[in-house]
């Protein structure tokens, strides 16, 4: 391995109850633990508490991001509730399975990856 690497998920078909602040800082918790890294500070960003505002926006941005900072770099997450799609990006210097983190990441989301993509970082 160079650097490290970034492995990108997109999702479909995936059930919007899991994209609550709580669901996905858990999801974040159980995948830090399953892929042995350190959790660090974590954001979110989302329409809570700004009901018009959420009416407002069109159905691609209808959603929560996060990011979680572990102490080799971060995993983000993007999803949308109506159109049922997670869109995640995990980048760090240390290793990782990147099967186990999709196979666990469509079980959490209950939605089915369309799309993954490796980059090695060199």
């Amino acid at each position: 391995m160079g650097y490290g690497k970034e492995l990108i998920l997109d999702l479909h078909d995936c059930d919007p109850l899991t994209f609550t602040r709580k669901s996905i800082k858990r999801y974040f918790k159980k995948l830090c633990k399953m892929i042995n890294m350190e959790r660090c500070d974590l954001h979110f960003w989302d329409y809570k508490d700004e009901k018009e505002e959420y009416e407002k926006a069109p159905d691609h941005l209808k959603g929560t991001s996060a990011i979680q900072f572990i102490s080799t770099s971060n995993i983000t997450i993007h999803t949308l509730d109506v159109l049922k799609k997670v869109f995640v990006n995990i980048f760090t210097c240390k290793d990782f399975n990147p099967l186990l983190v999709r196979e666990f990441t469509e079980f959490y989301f209950k939605g089915k990856a369309v799309r993954e993509t490796l980059v090695e970082r060199v």
